[in-house]
């Protein structure tokens, strides 16, 4: 894994940098992506076991690295921070960035998450084949439990959890409408942003763990037309890039896309299905100044 996460060591770094010194997961890959020229490859569409993305769990891999040797502190609600040490960093040399692979390496104890728990360990997986299928260290906790928990229930079900989502979003009179197959429309309802402005808003849920692609959001566009002012699209999976191009193509309404990693943001921000719990590091530093002499 080691070897095959090197080479977006940089690109993580700098996208990072260049969002301003934090950023949530899917900002850093599709900057990532987008620096490297890979929108609309079939690289952004292969996905590992339980439908994640092979290049976004390359990228959580790359931050775990960097945790580890103090170019980003452990993340806070899935925000991904630089410290000094990130911040003031060059682009780093190969040479480097394989000194930054051998310095987890040597570690000789098992990666951990940021949540402490136990991962592969690093020295084991320069040497297996199929570690690029390792699950990811961001997705090893609470957020696959959470998306296997989902894409487990009937359709039916995650329509009514999409409505519940909606309702604690601020929407109002929020319907499903999925079992009249009302031409892709599996519900309705309204956003009212203030006293005198409101949108009428259709949504569809899509339950599985593949790519959405582009026909899907097309026929959702068309399903809607004349019946709302907005769209969205909720999905336990992904978007293809073409898919993401075709939500916000000029000249038609907009399609706000929901995936898995963003169903994911939402029940954390609506603490809704999660039971929020606090942990601690320990602060060596803070005991040693007890020692010193006064």
């Amino acid at each position: 894994m080691a070897q095959q996460v090197g080479q977006y060591v940089n690109p993580v770094l700098q996208a990072i940098k260049r969002l301003g010194g934090s950023a949530r997961p899917g900002e850093v890959c599709r900057a990532v992506a987008k620096d490297l020229s890979l929108e609309g490859s079939p690289e952004l569409e292969e996905t590992i076991s339980a439908g994640v993305s092979r290049f976004k769990n390359k990228i959580a891999w790359v931050r775990l690295y960097l945790v580890l040797t103090g170019y980003l502190d452990r993340s806070r609600r899935g925000v991904w921070t630089l410290t000094e040490k990130g911040r003031n960093a060059p682009i780093l040399s190969d040479d480097e960035v394989n000194q930054l692979l051998l310095d987890v390496q040597r570690q000789g104890k098992k990666v951990s998450g940021v949540d402490g728990k136990p991962k592969a360990d690093a020295e084991d997986d320069e040497e297996s084949d199929g570690e690029a299928d390792a699950e990811s260290p961001e997705e090893s906790g609470y957020e696959t439990q959470l998306l296997a928990l989902i894409r487990s229930i009937s359709p039916g079900a995650f329509e009514r959890l999409c409505q519940r989502l909606l309702r604690e979003s601020d929407f109002e009179q929020v319907v499903v409408t999925g079992r009249s197959r009302d031409g892709g429309i599996d519900g309705i309802g309204v956003l009212k942003l203030n006293a005198f402005v409101a949108f009428k808003v259709c949504f569809q849920c899509k339950r599985y763990a593949g790519v959405v692609g582009s026909s899907v959001v097309r026929d959702f566009r068309g399903a809607m037309q004349g019946r709302a002012d907005k769209g969205i699209i909720l999905t336990t999976g992904s978007f293809s890039s073409d898919a993401l191009k075709e939500a916000v193509r000029d000249g038609v309404p907009p399609i706000e896309l929901v995936d898995g990693e963003k169903l994911i943001e939402l029940f954390e921000s609506l603490e809704l299905g999660l039971i929020p719990r606090t942990t601690y590091d320990v602060d060596p530093s803070f005991f040693a100044q007890f020692e010193q002499d006064t």
